[in-house]
């Protein structure tokens, strides 16, 4: 007899198998060093697809916008669903990685699937799968990033939605999406170093594997480039015939008109709106749809350039898309008592930048208190093959009173927690990267003799268009940093109690047994206001959010 579980179990079951579909770290390994083609990879995808009872060509009806790039792909992958959405269509969402919980990279009309959804489609999928492998393959079920792929192709058809936004995972010519045949329309966003082990150590041939989404006779977008990138994609395109188009700066489309709400912060939110705007018009037309924006007067192209795509008057069912767009962890504000959480998974050399430009604008924004004194505290991971020296450095001059690193687990007993669980690494390893950023983070307050890399020559600091903080009196703790073992006790150490919804048990005995945690903690518990920069890692930024919302995590 089964037993009746408690809402949302079956749903960890289902999470928890899925689980067993992430490549063990000691695998992983051995994988990278015997990489074969992989070209094969896609091959396998699509053996994946028929076991699982569809046909590339399935996937056509999808109406799929194809969305790669190194930075900011979700955040245009948010504002073009968004838009459309605004449009009264029924839109799917595919995206990653999760903060929270799994089911957030499969969404329809912008909200995760339900765990009941989640949960039949997962089973009716693996069980599909396990009938049909063959014991004598060495891949008799596709790994984790693959099945969940898969299963959006189904939650999607199954669903009837009106068209499906798809983000690239890594790359794009082998990432296992680039099985569809017939999207309707692709977009690039700004490119970057970053997956080098998989991609390529230069930009050149990271912007080849991003091209590689590319499809004869369909329409394709890319923001500013530096010129070599873009000129890798200009020839992609070409050797294909795909039409690819250079989008102007959203400024052009604000010109005649009120200028545009977006819903994300950060001046590089811009750069995403206007490929998403574009993206969004072009399925639009190519759908027959009338109401698409009025084009304004054409600008030329210059000769061997890229052609500009139409700079157009945004229809007011845009502008509501852009300034309803939500995708938390992305220069994500939270006001909580005496805390101010500000929360964005940078984890590129460019995106960092981004990351801090926003930090040091929202601090100069925000009021001072009358009295007391203000502390500010980075909360820092990185993982992979980032250059995690690279991003600290760039993160150094915010001027922070302690650094707190941490591996990416929300608590240390992750039993019941199997959206968090990562079986790629494992627990020695993440603490040792914590103890090397912990050092590298030491070093770089030994060098402080150098210049600061965001200050402009001749600019005056109190510009309006500095970036610079407001005065912050140097603290004899200044270059203090911690290593904690979990999110949890990192928060308990950061809070002190003085979050409002972030109330955990007792600390445990031991955790504040270091002489920076002691009178760190009195500096916390008399602050008048706490500044939390959490960054480096997308699953650092989740798992502070699962601890901060429980609300996420229903």
């Amino acid at each position: 007899m089964r037993l009746n579980l408690l809402p949302g179990a079956h749903c960890q079951d289902a999470v928890r198998t899925l689980n067993t579909l992430q490549t063990n770290a000691n695998y992983l390994e051995m994988v990278k060093r015997k990489r074969g083609d992989p070209q094969t990879q896609l091959e396998a995808m699509k053996l994946y697809l028929a076991r699982s009872g569809l046909q590339v060509e399935d996937l056509d009806q999808l109406n799929i916008i194809h969305i790669t790039g190194t930075k900011g792909k979700g955040s245009t992958c948010a504002f073009t669903e968004r838009i459309l959405r605004s449009y009264g269509l029924k839109t799917g969402f595919f995206s990653s990685p999760h903060l929270v919980q799994v089911r957030e990279r499969i969404r329809i009309n912008g909200q995760p699937i339900s765990s009941e959804l989640f949960t039949k489609h997962f089973w009716r999928l693996y069980h599909r799968l396990e009938e049909t492998k063959d014991d004598s393959s060495c891949v008799s079920m596709p790994g984790y990033f693959r099945f969940l792929t898969l299963m959006a192709f189904h939650v999607f058809l199954q669903e009837k939605v009106d068209l499906a936004v798809l983000e690239v995972g890594i790359g794009g010519a082998y990432d296992c999406t680039n099985i569809i045949r017939k999207p309707v329309v692709c977009g690039i966003t700004s490119l970057g170093i970053d997956h080098t082990g998989l991609l390529g150590d230069t930009m050149e041939k990271i912007a080849w594997q991003k091209g590689g989404i590319f499809k004869s006779g369909v329409p394709a977008f890319t923001v500013l480039q530096p010129d070599e990138p873009l000129a890798v994609l200009r020839d992609r395109a070409q050797q294909i015939s795909c039409p690819l188009y250079l989008c102007p700066p959203l400024q052009a489309l604000e010109e005649g008109g009120p200028p545009l709400t977006l819903g994300l912060e950060g001046e590089h939110q811009r750069s995403n709106a206007a490929l998403a705007l574009q993206v969004a018009r072009c399925w639009l037309q190519q759908k027959g749809y009338q109401d698409a924006g009025e084009l304004k007067a054409s600008r030329p192209s210059l000769p061997g350039q890229l052609p500009l795509a139409p700079v157009f008057q945004p229809t007011p069912r845009m502008q509501q898309g852009l300034r309803h767009t939500e995708w938390p962890g992305r220069t994500q504000l939270l006001r909580r008592g005496p805390l101010t959480w500000y929360l964005d998974g940078a984890h590129t050399t460019s995106s960092m930048q981004a990351c801090v430009r926003w930090f040091r604008q929202a601090l100069h924004r925000c009021e001072r208190p009358d009295s007391g004194s203000e502390v500010r505290v980075l909360l820092f991971n990185s993982t992979g093959d980032r250059d995690s020296a690279a991003l600290l450095k760039l993160l150094q001059p915010c001027q922070f009173d302690y650094a707190i690193f941490c591996p990416n687990l929300a608590e240390m007993a992750s039993t019941d927690n199997a959206d968090q669980q990562n079986f790629t690494v494992t627990l020695d390893q993440v603490l040792l990267r914590c103890l090397a950023h912990q050092q590298h983070w030491s070093r770089l307050h030994e060098e402080q003799v150098s210049p600061d890399p965001w200050s402009t020559p001749g600019q005056e600091q109190d510009g309006p268009a500095s970036l610079l903080l407001a005065p912050h009196p140097p603290h004899t703790h200044s270059a203090s940093s911690l290593v904690f073992s979990c999110i949890s006790h990192a928060l308990q150490w950061i809070t002190q109690g003085r979050d409002p919804l972030f109330q955990p048990p007792s600390p445990p005995r031991g955790l504040l047994a270091h002489p920076v945690a002691d009178s760190g903690a009195t500096v916390l518990q008399e602050a008048a206001a706490i500044h939390v920069l959490v960054t480096g890692s997308l699953h650092l930024v989740g798992g502070v959010l699962k601890l901060l919302e429980p609300s996420l995590s229903q």
